[in-house]
């Protein structure tokens, strides 16, 4: 089936079949919230990012390891048919944090331990194989975070920088030889950006570079998420790369946000992960009649919000959660 056709039944389980949304969770007019999946306490728990691909949902648990792979603890990804059931549970080594849909070769990316000693695998979700790749010392001091594809080139944020100021890499790009993940510098943390509020001139000080995205556009779009703030990269890693900052506001004062996404057609649905949720973390999903094609959404410390990109004020449309933070647009018809 394909992946559209899969998505309207989502769409639809949702509005007619689902359970509602537990707890406090409250959606606004014209949007309505529901529970897609829960967590499984010890054994699947803390969901977090969320991948597409061949009409499943793959969801990453951290299951309580340790973001820096100290205490050689693994993850769960667990692999969803679009109504919710369970397909298959992968098992990684590391506390997962990334997962990404590769665009060109449909596998999945998922990194592990984001503050430090970082390992990536690769699943092939046909195949149902995992190869594990390795990095060498990370230039920055900490780990790695998310998965982002433009064509045939891969970027990876470089979480929990070592130094206060960072003058290391924000952003890498990655490629891999053999078993290793090499790496160079895409976006330097204390590089100089327009503030697009006043249009003036700002130096960076990335101190945690975390999820990241293309837009519609082909803009890297990063949250360094305890500065808050996205960061815009207009041609990311060409000699033209040109780099903004987005100052973000939620109910009129500065606010952190996680994962940000764009709605990619007018009917669809937002999949989110609230980590800390219930007995072991929720998955809900997010749904209206209608969404404005390239409509960004964002999880903030709390709810899920519409962001506006020439202001970055964030107008929350659900609110009540414990701990938003993967999300996901699956597009429908």
């Amino acid at each position: 089936m394909k992946l559209q056709a899969c998505a309207r039944l989502l769409v639809y389980a949702i509005l007619l079949t689902a359970l509602s949304a537990a707890g406090q969770v409250t959606a606004s007019v014209p949007y309505t919230v529901s529970t897609f999946a829960t967590g499984v306490a010890g054994t699947n728990f803390a969901p977090d990012s969320i991948a597409v691909v061949n009409g499943h949902v793959f969801i990453g648990y951290g299951d309580g390891a340790a973001p820096d792979g100290s205490d050689g603890k693994s993850s769960t990804i667990v692999e969803y048919q679009m109504n919710g059931d369970v397909v298959k549970t992968y098992t990684v080594v590391g506390h997962n944090d990334g997962l990404r849909v590769n665009p060109q070769t449909k596998q999945l990316w998922a990194m592990q331990n984001e503050d430090g000693s970082p390992n990536l695998v690769i699943i092939d979700p046909i195949m149902g194989t995992q190869t594990v790749y390795t990095f060498g010392p990370t230039p920055h001091g900490g780990g790695y975070d998310d998965i982002a594809f433009r064509g045939n080139d891969v970027f990876l944020s470089a979480s929990n920088p070592a130094n206060n100021p960072n003058f290391g890499p924000a952003v890498v790009k990655a490629t891999i030889s053999g078993s290793v993940v090499n790496v160079t510098e895409a976006l330097n943390a204390s590089a100089i950006a327009t503030n697009v509020h006043s249009n003036s001139r700002v130096t960076l000080n990335l101190q945690d570079p975390d999820s990241m995205i293309f837009d519609q556009f082909g803009d890297l779009v990063l949250d360094s998420q305890a500065d808050g703030e996205l960061i815009i990269v207009h041609n990311v890693g060409f000699p033209t790369q040109s780099v903004y900052r987005l100052g973000l506001a939620l109910k009129g004062a500065p606010t952190q946000v996680d994962d940000t996404i764009f709605a990619t057609s007018t009917h669809g649905t937002i999949l989110v992960s609230d980590r800390d949720a219930g007995a072991a973390g929720i998955v809900y999903a997010i749904s209206k009649n209608i969404f404005s094609p390239g409509a960004a959404y964002t999880a903030t410390p709390n709810s899920v919000g519409s962001l506006d990109f020439d202001t970055g004020v964030i107008t929350n449309v659900v609110s009540g959660m414990v701990s938003p933070h993967g999300m996901a647009f699956i597009p429908g018809q």
